[in-house]
């Protein structure tokens, strides 16, 4: 029997948002990057360079928040006895999903949490990728009214539900060891850092919050569309008011498009691939943070999702796909561009008869 919580679900819908927007900004304050107190694309990219993955030496760390949501998320789970394996009979699917989430993603310079924390703080580019973020969510649902399906999930071993918690663990050792088989960035964004411990509490928190609230800033979108629901709408929503509020409070607040820290002007490509993250996620079943919530809680496919997150942005950056505050290398355009085409023909594909 799941233990009883007590508490409103909308009520933790909206705690959840409130403490993104919040922890986004005190995170920034503390050491992270401007507008970037908190981004799973943005801190799985970072991960990945300090595992080696890829040799951009400007991302390179590893972001203690993470392995505090996935500590987070299980905990919560576990005290509600809801910590159980399932897995879909489609991971290959979701590996690629992962990745082109990713690409999408690292073309526009974040996740759609730092896309309301940028928004948050004045960039007005990230309203246009949240433009290009909805568009993604409608075609996606297009394609779910169509039939599209990756397999019913079923339970899984045991066992799985731990992998994802002690990798976790591991991260946290090592960011504390700092071992010398693992990098850390000198200069650029990969080497702005809040506390370890600070970072690992904010992540431990909002995994616990995410986890119970099903929090997923594509679902908000997607449930308007699929069944007129604005419940998990409250989260995206909640995220923007905290982080603007914040920013104003901390004098960090500036309205505008032009020398916003790492962010660019390119306006079509920050719209195009915040399209891909919005179509990839809707026919994932979830954002980039939903993904690590599920893999987290011992959801197979979300797990493959999040190795796919991780190759993504090696690719990202190892072939320079990924955007600069310069603006996006045509390799990066390319790759959105067949990322979109790849999404339509698997959702076109995997539709049930």
């Amino acid at each position: 029997m799941k233990a009883k919580w007590n508490v409103p679900d909308s009520t933790w819908v909206i705690a959840a948002g409130a403490a993104i927007g919040i922890l986004g900004a005190v995170l920034s304050e503390a050491g992270n990057p401007p507008n970037m107190g908190l981004c799973i694309a943005c801190f799985l990219r970072d991960i990945a360079g300090a595992l080696g993955l890829h040799r951009a030496g400007v991302v390179q760390y590893l972001r203690p928040e993470i392995p505090g949501i996935v500590l987070g998320v299980a905990g919560a789970a576990l005290v509600g006895r809801e910590l159980k394996g399932r897995s879909s009979p489609s991971v290959a699917v979701s590996f690629l999903l992962g990745a082109l989430m990713m690409i999408g993603a690292l073309v526009f310079l974040g996740c759609p949490i730092r896309m309301m924390l940028r928004l948050g703080s004045g960039d007005l580019n990230a309203l246009v990728g949240l433009g290009g973020f909805v568009l993604g969510i409608v075609i996606g649902v297009s394609l779910l009214r169509r039939g599209y399906s990756v397999g019913r999930s079923a339970v899984g071993a045991g066992l799985s539900t731990w992998i994802a918690p002690l990798l976790a663990a591991g991260l946290v050792v090592l960011v504390v060891v700092r071992p010398a088989a693992v990098f850390f960035s000198a200069k650029g964004p990969g080497s702005m850092s809040a506390p370890v411990w600070i970072s690992l509490g904010a992540g431990l928190v909002v995994g616990a919050l995410a986890h119970r609230s099903r929090a997923c800033f594509a679902g908000g979108i997607r449930d308007i569309l699929l069944i007129r629901s604005v419940h998990l709408l409250c989260v995206p929503l909640a995220t923007l008011a905290a982080a603007c509020a914040m920013n104003l409070v901390l004098g960090k607040f500036r309205l505008g498009f032009e020398g916003q820290p790492v962010a660019h002007t390119d306006h079509l490509w920050n719209f195009l691939g915040m399209s891909l993250t919005g179509l990839a996620a809707v026919l994932l079943g979830g954002c980039p943070l939903r993904q690590l919530v599920l893999a987290s809680g011992g959801h197979g496919e979300a797990l493959v999702a999040v190795g796919g997150m991780l190759v993504g942005s090696a690719l990202a950056h190892n072939f320079q796909l990924a955007a600069t505050p310069a603006g996006v290398p045509a390799a990066g355009k390319v790759a959105v561009g067949a990322g979109l085409a790849i999404c339509l023909l698997i959702g076109w594909i995997l539709r049930e008869k």
